[in-house]
């Protein structure tokens, strides 16, 4: 891997994350399933908006999360995902790049808003997601250079955006491009509806196409339809190279030639808000498996990281990873 310039490029949904502090009435009120993601139009966005009152706004989605965690760690990290020449385009922008990702994706000048998502917290630190895609969902593979991925350690997809067709076949060709050129694709799944919606094109991804895959309890269940987490377990053994199960405070299970590597979950404090808990564990074990370390070391990084960002609101953690790392 030394030979490469960049050490990680996220292709994901440029999101405006807004972030409000609900109770189970507001869900239940909105018909909310708590936990879960939704996506609404830009109407159904402003209404919600307006009925809500914002504790954070900043730029977001799944991979942006990601990438961010892994600069803060000390990684370096490329961006691409598509926002509008709008207020939240530019905040989106302003804010990954204040964070030290490129992002040289063109901002657009017509067409949908820029993407946002409207995340309800509730007291138990549960998220539930309303997302409004925008123009994020327009990607395509005019918007990748495929000259800076072949340059890179690791690519890194993300689930949400693979419920739109420009953006599934720009995926593919990434992944087929990388893999010629020794660069490893790694897949997060996202959300259970959208594997739902996708499970058997999300298995051919998986099988065909990505070296590792991340994805929570819930998730790996759902993508082979198992009746439990071990027998899931089962199932993805003989489907790929590396798999990273992540179970909350349950810890993480990390699968690998035949061998399983069982990670303890971390405790920082109050769990206030759970976003970004599987995107920073993806930021820590892929910093750590890009500097060459053992799977276990990777793991325990992941687990730092996402124990400690469920002790703040919103999923850019406010400390120095690097030195919570060091720390632990």
């Amino acid at each position: 891997m030394d030979e490469k310039v960049f050490d990680i490029i996220a292709i994901g949904n440029a999101i405006v994350d807004v972030l409000i502090n609900v109770d189970e009435s507001f869900l239940i009120k909105n018909s909310l399933q708590k936990g879960s993601m939704t996506l609404i139009d830009e109407d159904k966005a402003k209404e919600l908006y307006l009925d809500s009152t914002a504790a954070l706004e900043t730029s977001g989605g799944s991979a942006a999360n990601t990438a961010a965690g892994l600069l803060n760690l000390g990684s370096s990290a490329n961006f691409i995902g598509r926002v509008k020449e709008d207020k939240l385009g530019k905040v989106f922008r302003d804010d990954i790049c204040q964070t030290g990702a490129g992002f040289n994706t063109s901002l657009l000048k017509e067409g949908p808003a820029t993407g946002r998502c409207l995340i309800y917290v509730t007291p138990d630190a549960e998220r539930t997601m309303c997302t409004y895609l925008g123009c994020s969902s327009l990607l395509n593979e005019k918007d990748i250079d495929f000259s800076i991925l072949t340059r890179a350690k690791l690519l890194y997809l993300e689930g949400y955006l693979w419920d739109l067709d420009e953006a599934k076949n720009a995926f593919k060709t990434a992944a087929i491009e990388c893999r010629k050129n020794g660069v490893k694709v790694a897949l997060s799944l996202s959300d259970i509806f959208c594997i739902e919606r996708n499970r058997e094109s999300f298995q051919a991804l998986l099988e065909e196409h990505v070296d590792i895959l991340f994805a929570n309890e819930n998730e790996i269940i759902a993508l082979y339809q198992s009746s439990s987490f071990d027998s899931a377990v089962t199932n993805i053994k003989e489907k790929c190279q590396l798999a990273v199960l992540t179970r909350g405070s349950k810890g993480s299970l990390i699968l690998s030639n035949g061998r399983e590597y069982s990670i303890k979950s971390y405790n920082f404090g109050k769990a206030i808000d759970t976003t970004g808990a599987g995107d920073l564990y993806a930021s820590g074990f892929l910093h750590g498996y890009i500097n060459n370390k053992d799977l276990l070391t990777c793991g325990k990084l992941g687990s730092i990281c996402a124990g400690h960002i469920v002790t703040q609101l919103g999923s850019r953690s406010k400390a120095s990873l690097k030195k919570l790392i060091n720390e632990n």
